[in-house]
């Protein structure tokens, strides 16, 4: 059902079920908000969120209060500006965001909110120890002194996810993101599917071949599908023009096939597009075992006898076929047509189900 609600003045549609957050964001009104991420769901930890709701007492967290037909929010009024300014000027003291040499610099949530509220310099001074980077991962680094303790990729790694890595560890002040029992990323029972890396909403948790080779408004943005496997996840290549390079790979979130989830292969198994080993020409064994380039009418009739040859002596069975996922579909169609029809064998297989 169809219902209207006002937010900073502006009466807006919105369907029944959404939080205010929710709807704010569907009509492109900025609330500041960290904690809150569509697949995790309202969390109400940040506090970043707080609005003003006509009729209730206090602040609100937006995230959290489900949308009302005629209901009447404030975002910005001096009461709901001070606390959302306050809770950010907190985080931003509390941890080393260096900004101007942050991999997120530019695609960071808290950057977004500083910059909204006009905070230019933190408005308190902590003195802090800077915990340790934990690097011991093949893929992912995590920054914990830019951990700004919000808990998506926890929730994320535990309920998007489910492979029950992440959780909070320690109390007070030493709260941190652990994996298992708080062993190094690298030790633990992490699968490396960066589903933690695309969550976090700051610089704490980074792809690692990503850090250096382009900010985010340096690169260019192709969606495409993952080439793995049969899923047909859907992805975004971020990349670098100016040296033709792939920087890094996210998945498309909202996709139906994965929503933004990519396994280990499809978010970090990229090297191979630029690798300066893939073949361009057929090689052919010369009389001494060595590969020499040939043109493609003479590997194709290399072929053709050897397989005939095979196919005379040991019958077709003998010959089997293995086709690849960095093909189009309808090539491994017609692979598959190909071995069954021409050589006359079922002996078809494909690399995605190893």
């Amino acid at each position: 059902m169809a219902c209207t609600m006002t937010i900073n003045g502006k009466q807006v549609a919105f369907e029944k079920g959404k939080t205010i957050l929710e709807v704010a964001r569907d009509n492109e009104l900025y609330i500041p908000s960290l904690c809150y991420h569509r697949k995790t769901g309202p969390a109400s930890k940040c506090r970043a969120c707080v609005v003003e709701v006509e009729g209730m007492r206090g602040l609100q967290t937006s995230c959290s209060v489900e949308a009302t037909d005629g209901m009447v929010v404030n975002s910005d009024t001096p009461d709901a500006a001070a606390a959302q300014k306050m809770v950010i000027n907190l985080l931003l003291a509390n941890g080393h965001h260096n900004c101007l040499s942050c991999e997120a610099n530019g695609d960071c949530e808290l950057q977004d909110a500083a910059y909204y509220l006009g905070i230019e310099v933190p408005a308190f001074l902590v003195e802090t120890e800077a915990p340790l980077t934990d690097e011991s991962s093949e893929f992912i680094v995590i920054d914990h002194k830019k951990c700004i303790k919000c808990g998506r990729c926890i929730e994320a790694d535990n309920c998007t996810v489910v492979n029950e890595v992440l959780d909070f560890g320690f109390r007070g002040h030493d709260t941190k993101v652990i994996c298992d029992d708080n062993l190094p990323m690298g030790d633990s029972s992490c699968v490396q599917c960066g589903e933690c890396s695309q969550i976090c909403p700051v610089g704490a948790i980074i792809d690692k071949k990503a850090i250096g080779k382009g900010r985010a408004w340096e690169l260019k943005r192709v969606d495409t599908v993952c080439t793995y496997c049969g899923v047909g996840c859907q992805l975004t290549l971020h990349i670098n023009e100016k040296k033709n390079e792939i920087v890094k790979i996210t998945g498309v979130e909202g996709a139906p096939t994965n929503d933004g989830m990519l396994c280990v292969k499809g978010r970090y198994g990229y090297e191979f597009v630029n690798s300066p080993e893939r073949l361009t020409m057929p090689l052919i064994r010369n009389q001494q075992g060595i590969l020499e380039e040939a043109d493609w009418d003479a590997a194709l009739a290399l072929v053709a006898r050897k397989f005939q040859e095979i196919k005379t002596q040991h019958g077709a069975d003998a010959i089997a076929g293995l086709c690849s996922a960095k093909v189009t579909n309808e090539e491994n169609y017609a692979f598959q047509k190909f071995m069954r029809r021409e050589i006359g064998t079922n002996n078809v297989d494909h690399c995605a189900r190893l």
